[in-house]
């Protein structure tokens, strides 16, 4: 999947990874994509939460190998 801005926050603890998921979301455009990679097993749960309280949409999810994959649309409003 294709996306506007990349963000690594693997070997990082929550809330970290969604610090970092929100400040990239304030860094691009509406309806742009982010790639976020993160490690915490937590972070399934709290990306799914965040993204249904904030108006996001989580795209999709892919884990491989301890590395937990996501794609947001950011809203478009």
């Amino acid at each position: 999947m294709v996306s506007d801005k990349e963000v690594d926050a693997r070997n990082l603890n929550c809330p970290l990874p969604i610090l970092r998921c929100k400040k990239a979301l304030n860094d691009i455009g509406p309806a742009q994509v982010l790639k976020i990679m993160a490690t915490d097993p937590g972070s399934k749960k709290d990306f799914d939460a965040f993204c249904r309280q904030t108006g996001h949409t989580l795209l999709e999810l892919q884990e491989a190998d301890g590395v937990f994959t996501f794609w947001i649309k950011k809203r478009t409003d």
